[in-house]
């Protein structure tokens, strides 16, 4: 009697390992690689958002057609900024790995970075030039890009925040 009552105590733990083993495996089956994010900090506040819908190339260089879609996106996240204050932005390590570049009310970086931080002058990124006159203005508010760069010429990831200059 005994017999019986350890051999089905051990059917019972291995048939407990096995399920606990396949639901395991299931479990891992359902996991997607996590999204690359990209975040904005002022002052205090923080805010962190996924790749812009149509602008997630999954690895791969955006199409011509998806660049010219996204560059023209506007806002996103919105963060409110004090004239003179500083405006950090930060990507992930996989991000930094393939250089990154952000764009405010135009260029604000001379070349891609590969540090997974980098902080910015607000005014910077509420200027924009004009390109017939060269005269320079200050926006109230600015979508400020932020783009991952592949090997090949163009972004393969881009995110978009709203910039706005506090009153």
């Amino acid at each position: 009697m005994t017999a019986a009552m350890i051999s089905w105590g051990k059917g019972r733990r291995a048939a407990a390992a096995i399920g606990a083993v396949s639901l395991g495996l299931v479990t891992l089956s359902a996991c997607e690689k996590p999204s690359d994010l990209a975040t904005v900090t002022v002052g205090s506040t923080t805010v962190t958002a996924e790749a812009t819908p149509g602008c997630n190339g999954d690895g791969k260089l955006l199409s011509k057609k998806q660049v010219e879609t996204c560059i023209s996106k506007n806002g996103g996240k919105t963060i409110t900024v004090q004239p003179g204050e500083r405006v950090r932005v930060g990507v992930t390590p996989e991000v930094a790995k393939s250089g990154w570049i952000v764009i405010g009310g135009g260029p604000v970086m001379r070349e891609a970075s590969t540090q997974t931080y980098r902080s910015f002058d607000a005014d910077t990124l509420f200027m924009q030039q004009n390109p017939q006159t060269g005269q320079t203005t200050y926006s109230k508010s600015v979508t400020l890009q932020v783009a991952e760069l592949g090997k090949g010429q163009g972004p393969k990831t881009m995110w978009h925040f709203n910039l706005k200059q506090k009153d």
